[in-house]
C-alpha cells in the first residue's frame, strides 16, 4: 500500500493546490499587479479548465487508491464521496460551456471542486486507522 500512500499525497498536493493557488493567490495577484481585467478573465479562460482537467484525473486515481484500501463499501466513505462530487463538479464544469448562463455556472463549479478538495485534505489517507 506505500505506493497508494505516495500517489494519493501526490495527487492531493497537486490537485487541491493547484485548484487553490489559481483561484485564490495567482488571479487576486494578477489583479493587483494592475493587469488589464479582460487579460486576466483570458488567463482564467485558460487555466481553469486546464487545471479542473487535471484535478479530474487525480481524482480518479484518488478513488481508485481508496477502492484499493477500502474494498466493498467504498462508497460508505467520506473519502469515495467526496472524490465523485469532484468529479460530477469536474464533469459539470465542461457540460455547462455552451449555457447562456455558462460562465457562472463554471465558477461555482470550479468552487465546490475547490472546497471539496479542502474538505478532502482534512480527511485520514485511505492506509490509516482509525484510533
Amino acid at each position: 500500500m506505500r505506493g497508494g500512500r505516495i500517489a494519493w499525497q501526490l495527487a492531493q498536493t497537486l490537485w487541491v493546490g493547484g485548484v487553490w493557488m489559481l483561484h485564490f493567490v495567482l488571479l487576486p495577484a494578477l489583479q493587483k499587479f494592475g493587469l488589464a481585467p479582460l487579460l486576466i478573465h483570458e488567463i482564467a479562460g485558460f487555466m481553469r479548465p486546464l487545471v479542473l482537467g487535471f484535478a479530474g484525473v487525480c481524482a480518479v486515481l484518488q478513488l481508485l487508491v481508496v477502492l484499493a484500501a477500502q474494498g466493498r463499501g467504498v462508497m460508505l466513505d467520506l473519502r469515495a464521496q467526496l472524490l465523485v462530487v469532484v468529479l460530477l463538479a469536474v464533469g459539470s464544469f465542461f457540460a455547462v460551456t455552451p449555457l447562456a448562463n455558462g460562465p457562472y455556472l463554471q465558477l461555482f463549479a470550479y468552487l465546490v471542486v475547490a472546497f471539496s478538495g479542502l474538505v478532502l485534505v482534512l480527511q485520514r489517507r485511505p492506509d490509516e486507522t482509525g484510533r
